[in-house]
């Protein structure tokens, strides 16, 4: 079973972006494309490579996925964190 899935969440660990959240939308051999539904779009995606990304283990679905609802799923966890 690959560790990394489309639906997923992951947390940027390198780069300028370092700390930053993104959903996983595709996953190829060594690297990962990551949206966050304002920057990086279903259109222009982040490729990153998998070393460089961490992966939450909080898994969406993707049917139906639009730049808003990626919004949607990103507010949701941020506010779930800051509750703890």
């Amino acid at each position: 079973m690959n560790r990394y899935e489309k639906g997923l969440l992951a947390k940027s660990t390198a780069g300028h972006d370092e700390g930053k959240v993104y959903v996983i939308i595709d996953v190829e051999d060594a690297y990962v494309y990551l949206v966050d539904g304002e920057i990086r779009t279903l259109e222009n995606p982040k490729k990153k490579k998998i070393k460089h990304v961490q992966i939450i283990r909080k898994r969406n679905n993707l049917k139906d996925i639009t730049d808003v609802k990626i919004k949607r799923i990103l507010k949701i966890w941020k506010k779930g964190r800051e509750k703890k």
